[in-house]
């Protein structure tokens, strides 16, 4: 039953890979982040798709260590996002510190890598948040400066473009529910970085997050 959570987000992830944008709101979700004062976001788990004869050229540790760092830097870009309206006063919760996450996290043997096996509540209690945020992310170019280097070092440069699909998904820490999924395909430019495409992601979404005060 814990795995229920991700294997949905597997099958969304595999079916709607390079469909329309896909966004659901649940209904009481204004009424439940009325109690809601502190927020977590988990690493994202990353798929990197490099071309065929990169994947040669690289092992499965470097692939693993770059789908890991990957996964951290959407983490890291997404608490920037929230970060700047909590700045601006938009913003009706606090967010934790991604290193603080991570470090509970680790304390109780966690890791990116078995998450999965954790129902959303289970996770949160560990955070002591009231809701997590935590999602899957695909992309055939890494944009962390540090994997986008150390391939560029490799391969030489990459096509002028990456796409990326996300799928993100806001938890009650209370009991699982989902508040909100987001799935989204999105291309950037050479040079893009995570903090640009969590920018695109959340102009839209932003509008149906209970957390985020509407001007």
């Amino acid at each position: 039953m814990k795995k229920i959570f991700f294997s949905t987000f597997t099958t969304l992830f595999s079916l709607m890979a390079f469909s329309q944008t896909h966004l659901y709101e649940n209904p009481q979700f204004d009424e439940i982040a009325k109690g809601h004062e502190i927020i977590g976001i988990m690493p994202f788990k990353t798929s990197v798709t490099l071309r065929p004869k990169q994947m040669k050229e690289i092992t499965p540790e470097q692939l693993d260590r770059m789908e890991k760092a990957e996964g951290e830097e959407i983490q890291l870009a997404m608490y920037s996002w929230f970060l700047k309206r909590e700045k601006r006063g938009t913003l009706t919760v606090k967010v934790q510190n991604p290193s603080i996450s991570n470090a509970k996290m680790i304390k109780a043997g966690i890791t990116i890598e078995n998450y999965e096996q954790y129902l959303p509540s289970e996770l949160a209690k560990i955070l002591e948040v009231d809701a997590i945020i935590m999602g899957t992310f695909q992309t055939n170019k890494p944009m962390s400066e540090g994997a986008s280097i150390a391939l560029g070092v490799l391969f030489g440069a990459f096509g002028s473009t990456n796409k990326c699909v996300i799928n993100l998904s806001i938890y009650n820490a209370e009991d699982s529910e989902l508040l909100v999924n987001y799935h989204k395909a999105v291309s950037g430019s050479i040079g893009s970085s995570n903090e640009d495409l969590i920018n695109k992601l959340m102009r839209k979404v932003s509008r149906r997050i209970a957390y985020t005060k509407q001007n």
